[in-house]
């Protein structure tokens, strides 16, 4: 795909990210200035209030299901700000979004250092998540659980 494409990808992830907030009732909103953070996602009436980053994927077919490459900011993943980042891994497969990975920056840190995922190439984290049937695996570490993983955004009733 062209590097135009991309651009087009991961601006509609982004806003497929902001569309599953409002749904649930939160509130969104976009910095003017991106510097590490895609969304702000605010509760309203609690000011409970997280950082957003969201990154954008389009599927590679494989064998026995498909995968998909996410490039962080290593920096990001080891920096503790607070509020504290979540990530919302955004996937494209077969013309829709067919996968919302969300996951904290303590997550995915833990992880790094204690399970060793994903690779580093110029600073960056490099992500391999596969998708086999129902498991979803990033480095042999099961992801399964990050799927739609809406527990830390519970739906609000307006």
């Amino acid at each position: 795909m062209s590097k135009k494409f991309n651009l087009y990808l991961g601006k509609a992830g982004q806003l497929a990210a902001m569309s599953y907030f409002l749904m649930r009732g939160w509130n969104v909103a976009t910095p003017e200035v991106d510097v590490d953070d895609d969304l702000f996602v605010v509760e309203d009436k609690k000011g409970i209030f997280y950082r957003v980053q969201v990154k954008t994927a389009q599927v590679t077919k494989r064998r026995n299901g498909y995968s998909v490459q996410f490039n962080l900011p290593l920096a990001q993943i080891q920096s503790f700000i607070d509020p504290d980042i979540y990530y919302v891994f955004v996937v494209w497969h077969d013309n829709q979004w067919s996968n919302v990975l969300i996951i904290s920056r303590e997550d995915l840190a833990d992880f790094y250092a204690e399970k060793n995922i994903g690779s580093v190439f110029k600073e960056n984290l490099i992500l391999y998540v596969s998708f086999q049937s129902d498991k979803i695996t990033c480095s042999e570490v099961d992801f399964t659980h990050f799927n739609n993983n809406f527990e830390d955004f519970p739906l609000i009733l307006h």
